[in-house]
């Protein structure tokens, strides 16, 4: 299979397989084992796509792109700077990203290329690191700046609020991870334009280390890195408002597409 959607229709949230740009082919069994199509088509304007996976953990890599390292101020890291998200931040395309009450003046944008762990990984060579990988899917690591950077001595609170971790629209299982040009819209602007070319530890290079650190179970996702052009590192400052519109694309996958809201808003 290619492209691998999760969604959810009459209360019933399902796997399948993209049959093409408008139609849905649903998988019965596991998409981490035994799966097969069961034969059904959906209209894709008949269901809700969700997150394309519910993730058993989320792992983060900091200052993964050269240019945003320096433009950070932040020297070149000597190896992969990890820190995790919560299961919770985890929300799908089209879904709202939610400015927190606690930290509403500070929000910015990150597009990520996203691994799914396919399969149980743990101390794995890199030459074979990519066979653990189910696919590819789009990421917003959203980030709190004055929580992250002034606020508190860690990233935890800033990375980690509820809908901090878009994912979608779909996992693609057939790409290049190494040369994807990837980039950020804001409001139709382009605000971030890069490659994973340019990623200073590739996929491959991310999957071993980290499972020499830890288990990577079925269903993990690591988020890769975000390249240069994030608001906070721009003269003005750009953080997201409500109202905004944030389009994640990667190429070979697709794009990202989620509305920025207040927090009051949401719980209307």
């Amino acid at each position: 299979m290619s492209r691998i959607a999760r969604f959810l229709k009459d209360g019933t949230v399902r796997y399948a397989q993209l049959q093409d740009a408008d139609s849905l082919q649903p998988i019965a069994g596991d998409i981490f084992g035994s799966w097969h199509l069961t034969g059904e088509t959906i209209p894709l304007n008949q269901v809700q796509l969700l997150a394309p996976v519910a993730p058993t953990n989320v792992i983060a890599i900091g200052l993964n792109y050269r240019a945003h390292a320096e433009e950070s101020n932040m020297p070149l890291p000597e190896r992969p700077v990890i820190f995790l998200k919560p299961t919770t931040a985890v929300c799908g395309p089209n879904d709202d990203i939610v400015l927190p009450q606690m930290a509403p003046d500070e929000v910015d944008y990150e597009c990520e290329l996203t691994i799914v762990i396919g399969k149980t990984a743990r101390r794995v060579q890199e030459d074979d690191a990519l066979d653990y990988a189910l696919g590819y899917t789009c990421g917003h690591d959203v980030s709190a700046r004055d929580c992250q950077l002034r606020l508190d001595a860690q990233w935890a609170r800033g990375k980690s609020f509820d809908t901090f971790a878009p994912i979608g629209p779909w996992i693609e299982t057939d790409m290049d991870p190494d040369n994807a040009p990837i980039r950020t819209r804001l409001n139709g602007e382009m605000m971030q334009e890069s490659n994973t070319k340019d990623l200073i530890f590739s996929c491959r290079e991310l999957i071993s280390y980290l499972s020499h650190c830890m288990t990577l179970l079925p269903g993990t996702i690591i988020m890769t890195g975000t390249p240069s052009g994030v608001g906070f590192a721009r003269k003005p400052p750009v953080f997201l408002r409500a109202g905004d519109v944030v389009e994640i694309e990667v190429e070979g996958i697709g794009v990202l597409r989620n509305r920025v809201v207040a927090e009051s808003d949401s719980a209307a």
